[in-house]
């Protein structure tokens, strides 16, 4: 990492990746696989879960039949995805702004505190839900989800759809996740993004942020 990325005169804008970053739902989008495979008599565990980690829903269901050897029809498909959506959206009126760890909140306000533009770019269709349920509804300057893409992650589109809205150049943003091909700072937090090869720094924490933006 070369300190000269970080520079505020190079930088105006984060863009954060939601879950795994801002919070954690993946127990919830696991139970509500879960409910939804043991309805049907299929075989869904940790191993199977793990691959569906940072993919849409249907892509999620494709893999969740491929292990299974079911072939369904489009229709089929589009009623179990939708049914795994609607069983993960009860799930997620469980979660409360406790779900939001101080150190994130305190370290999102002190950023907006230093004048910094911030935006949530997520390919989760209930972005906006989670955001509302965690009491982060309406802190961000822009957000970007599931609902504005049609090419989801690994492709970068949520992030610059996400520096479009901020008004920003991709250039002069750093992104929490993983998004080098979006040509902007990659900052990795965490799962599978640290590490990765693609980052431009490893970040230890969430709050390690203010040391070197």
């Amino acid at each position: 990492m070369k300190e000269a990325l970080f520079s505020k005169e190079r930088l105006e804008a984060v863009v954060f990746d939601l879950d795994g970053v801002i919070c954690f739902t993946d127990r919830l989008h696991f139970r509500a696989w879960k409910q939804l495979t043991d309805r049907l008599g299929l075989p869904f565990d940790e191993t199977i879960n793990d691959r569906l980690r940072g993919i849409g829903r249907m892509a999620s269901l494709e893999i969740i039949l491929e292990s299974a050897g079911r072939d369904c029809s489009p229709e089929e498909k589009a009623a179990f995805a939708a049914e795994k959506n609607e069983r993960y959206r009860e799930l997620l009126s469980s979660m409360t702004p406790a779900d939001l760890s101080d150190e994130v909140r305190d370290t999102l306000r002190a950023l907006r505190g230093r004048g910094y533009l911030l935006a949530v770019g997520s390919s989760s269709r209930n972005t906006k839900l989670i955001l509302e349920r965690i009491g982060l509804d309406g802190f961000f300057d822009a957000v970007a989800d599931g609902a504005d893409l049609r090419r989801s992650k690994p492709d970068p589109e949520v992030f610059l759809i996400a520096a479009k809205r901020l008004g920003a150049a991709p250039s002069r943003c750093a992104v929490v996740e993983d998004a080098k091909a979006a040509g902007m700072i990659a900052l990795a937090l965490g799962g599978d993004a640290a590490g990765c090869g693609l980052e431009d720094y490893d970040l230890g924490s969430f709050s390690e942020l203010l040391e070197i933006l």
